[in-house]
């Protein structure tokens, strides 16, 4: 699989080419129509709770209600995504959706959706969403094949922006002609066609040798190795900065026409417009990007088109000009952010990537969260001018910090499964429970080949615990210099037995590079020992020695 952030060009793909691979245009299709019924449905709640309660702080809180599951389940909505059938995930989520819509929709006709009642049921709705996405997401990689990723990714967000551009003024016409009802009606049909799409797709699902993690130990792992992949996690720290710093474009909108511009409801909606245009526009561009320059190098320069197009917006008091530059500010935004789910999904092993998109999708919302409340903070302490050409100028210093601290140029097998084709001698009756395990790897190494030899454990060492072990440690013998231990455990045999299935061919390479230093004709000592081992003994006669529970595992 090919890096995100490799030295050479990728070749580059059409940008329409993923829509021959059917599954992916049925579906992409499919979405189409469930992004434009999210959005009306987004302008039938708010004028629902309009028309019946006049507080401003209700009606705000529709959006809220939609868009905090996004945040609050996308994490454990990626790690089911990685324990299950992705395909299953997304059409429980779509179902959710669909159920939820179809009751609001009922209780609406029937008078009994109250403020409260609303707001609930736009929680249930983005719930179901937000179980979708991260199952949705990194399932494109199976649709398509790893060239027109980019592309498809692309496509995606084209997908959401052509509906964003428009959705709303449909739902508004919706709304004005036949009321709310409707609005809530065509949500819950809309999600249907792509509930069809994912049900007509025959995904090919290789059951898992081991059972699923539980959902803690999921989320704790995913997070784990987000922590400790230094590509994951320098692109995760990155969205974070970029949505803070970047908050001010859709945020500040409204005080931007109505400060800036002298101008009403109406201002704003042309504003919109020109960033929904934008991003349009930026999306289709993406592919061309990503195989010109590679993320790291269309990252930064996307920033500084954003930082200025923002410090314009500031400047400016002519509307077609601060139209130009919301739209010049909505592409270089969408490039940014569909670059850096590339990045993700090209840089994480298939084992944790629903997990690693959804932190990416929480730490960008996270990011645009705070940075809405701080700048909006901002804007009423000094001004709106001033908060739009601090944003921009912000957004124009972030390429130095990524010069600075540049993503890690793996190789392209950095993110391929590797089949480990080695066998284990179990003697003790070990059930998937059984633990905590210590792993303890001697080698013999040269003394004058120490230093190098300590280096190339430490990107091992970085291996290790990004797969799941603990307690890393590596110690030399006092009495003969040239014996090393590694030492590492797990908290159940269970876990080192999936560890063993995380490998991927650059960790395989990185453990390569550390047998090379060994002595010749030397070999490592590999020991694997129960810590604590009163559960492989029989204490008293009378205790059962079942194996009910009991793991053979022969395999790699």
């Amino acid at each position: 699989m090919t890096s995100s952030s490799k030295s050479a060009p990728a070749k580059q793909i059409g940008m329409f080419a993923p829509l021959k691979e059917p599954v992916f245009r049925r579906i992409w299709a499919a979405s189409l129509l469930s992004n434009f019924g999210q959005l009306i449905l987004g302008v039938g709640a708010g004028w629902e709770m309009t028309q019946q309660t006049g507080d401003a702080g209700m009606v705000a809180l529709v959006q809220t209600a939609m868009m905090l599951p996004l945040m609050l389940v996308a994490v454990p909505a990626g790690a089911l995504a990685d324990m299950f059938d992705k395909r299953k995930i997304a059409m429980a989520g779509l179902a959710l959706s669909a159920v939820s819509a179809g009751v609001l929709t009922f209780l609406a006709w029937s008078g009994l959706a109250t403020p409260w009642v609303i707001l609930a049921f736009c929680v249930l709705i983005g719930a179901g969403v937000a179980l979708y996405s991260p199952a949705w997401q990194s399932s494109i990689g199976e649709q398509v094949g790893q060239a027109q990723l980019p592309a498809a990714i692309a496509l995606g967000t084209i997908n959401y922006n052509v509906a964003r551009s428009i959705g709303p003024a449909i739902g508004g016409v919706i709304v004005l002609i036949a009321g709310a009802q409707a609005a809530f009606a065509i949500n819950a049909v809309f999600y249907l066609p792509l509930l069809l799409a994912f049900l007509l797709w025959r995904r090919p699902h290789v059951p898992s040798r081991l059972p699923p993690e539980s959902i803690n130990r999921a989320i704790v792992s995913g997070a784990r190795f987000v922590f400790h992949s230094a590509t994951i996690r320098k692109i995760l720290s990155r969205a974070f900065l970029f949505g803070l710093v970047g908050a001010t474009g859709s945020a500040l909108a409204p005080l931007i026409a109505k400060d800036l511009l002298g101008g009403d409801a109406s201002v704003f909606g042309i504003l919109l417009g020109a960033s929904g245009a934008g991003a349009v526009a930026g999306a289709f561009l993406v592919g061309w990007f990503h195989a010109k320059f590679g993320v790291e190098r269309a990252t930064r320069l996307m920033m500084l088109v954003a930082g200025a197009a923002f410090v314009g917006v500031g400047f400016s008091r002519s509307l077609p000009l601060t139209c130009i530059f919301m739209f010049v500010g909505g592409a270089s935004n969408i490039l940014t952010i569909a670059l850096f789910n590339i990045a993700v999904q090209m840089g994480a092993p298939r084992w944790v990537t629903a997990r690693a998109l959804s932190l990416f999708s929480a730490s960008l919302t996270g990011g645009i969260a705070i940075g809405a409340a701080l700048w909006g903070q901002l804007a009423g302490a000094w001004s709106v001018e001033t908060a739009m050409v601090a944003s921009g100028v912000g957004l124009l210093l972030m390429p130095l910090l990524m010069i600075a601290s540049p993503l890690p140029k793996d190789d392209q097998a950095a993110s391929e499964i590797a089949d480990i084709q080695s066998d284990l001698d179990v003697a003790l009756n070990l059930s998937m429970r059984s633990g905590p395990v210590v792993i303890a790897i001697e080698y013999r190494i040269e003394p004058d080949k120490a230093r190098d030899f300590y280096d190339a454990m430490r990107q091992l060492q970085r291996v290790r615990l990004r797969n799941g072990s603990f307690n890393w440690s590596l110690s030399r013998d006092i009495g003969d210099r040239s014996i090393w231990t590694e030492r590492f455990q797990f908290p159940t045999w269970g876990d080192y037995l999936r560890t063993r299935d995380r490998y991927t061919q650059a960790d395989l390479k990185a453990q390569a590079d550390v047998d090379a230093f060994m002595i010749a004709d030397t070999a490592k000592v590999i020991r694997r020992r129960l810590e604590r081992p009163f559960g492989s003994v029989r204490w008293q006669k009378d205790s059962p020695d079942t194996q009910q529970d009991s793991v053979g595992y022969t395999g790699p």
